[in-house]
């Protein structure tokens, strides 16, 4: 790997699935990785390639607890933000509660974690932060509205931050996974009731995510992504990971939005609610 950044990574949501991968990745390229989540072990491993991990728990809701994680590392050279969650069912019908939840957490659990690296970056004069979004990001998907507002805001913020921090030699980039195989796909919190307008709906929609995501890319694919990003000076601010995906939104930007609509009814709502 051409790191330009350094070695020190922090990765969060590294307990499983993309979060996970990437802290092996770089681990495994002489990388020292402090890799974090709710409920990992607490540990330290030496990987071959020259590299370690050191498990830590943290929140990233909780701001106590992500500046205990980052004061204690030496330097913060890269940042992979991967910590996320993920709810479904009808936009009408989402309760509050859950929907706060998800923008809790993949929202405003960037946001601390950005706000306690970003300045680390700033001071050394040089960083490289990624961010895990989603196409959901960049479509919004039927039955996850909310999940895809919350990686519509990512968007912006990324994209906000990548122009701001520029003059002090730090990066942001926003990478865009489509269908990944994880443990995402069995976490996700689908909320709906029988007699409800949108049942089935919800039901078939979910079962087609699902079906969709565990025959999707391995999280490696990201995580060597992720490798790329730190060999370049100059990264793009967003990368869709795939060339299926980033012809999906190079075509995506040519269409009417009616056909849009269209075209994502078909793809994840095959039932129309009421049916």
């Amino acid at each position: 790997m051409n790191n330009v950044y350094g070695k020190h990574v922090l990765v969060t949501g590294a307990s499983r699935g993309i979060g996970e991968a990437v802290a092996k990745a770089f681990a495994a390229e002489g990388c020292s990785v402090v890799a974090v989540s709710r409920n990992c072990e607490e540990k330290t491993e030496q990987i071959p390639g020259g590299g370690s991990i050191t498990y830590k728990r943290m929140n990233v809701s909780d701001e106590a607890s992500v500046a205990a994680v980052v004061d204690s590392m030496e330097r913060v050279d890269i940042a992979f933000l991967a910590a996320g969650m993920g709810i479904a069912g009808a936009a009408e019908e989402m309760p509050l509660d859950l929907i706060r939840a998800q923008m809790e957490t993949n929202y405003f659990g960037t946001l601390t974690v950005g706000s306690k690296v970003l300045p680390r970056m700033r001071e050394q004069g040089k960083g490289l932060f990624i961010v895990v979004g989603s196409i959901a990001g960049k479509v919004p998907i039927p039955m996850q509205g909310h999940y895809s507002s919350s990686k519509y805001a990512l968007e912006a913020y990324v994209e906000t931050v990548s122009m701001e921090m520029r003059p002090f030699g730090v990066r942001a980039v926003i990478v865009e996974p489509g269908d990944t195989k994880t443990g995402f796909t069995a976490a996700r919190k689908t909320y709906t009731k029988e007699g409800s307008p949108y049942y089935k709906a919800v039901v078939d929609s979910v079962e087609r995510m699902a079906k969709d995501e565990q025959g999707g890319k391995s999280p490696d694919t990201v995580a060597a992504v992720a490798l790329k990003l730190a060999g370049k000076t100059n990264p793009p601010p967003r990368v869709a990971i795939g060339f299926e995906y980033k012809a999906l939104m190079f075509i995506l930007r040519f269409l009417p939005d009616r056909l849009k609509r269209w075209i994502l009814t078909k793809m994840y709502l095959p039932v129309q609610p009421g049916q």
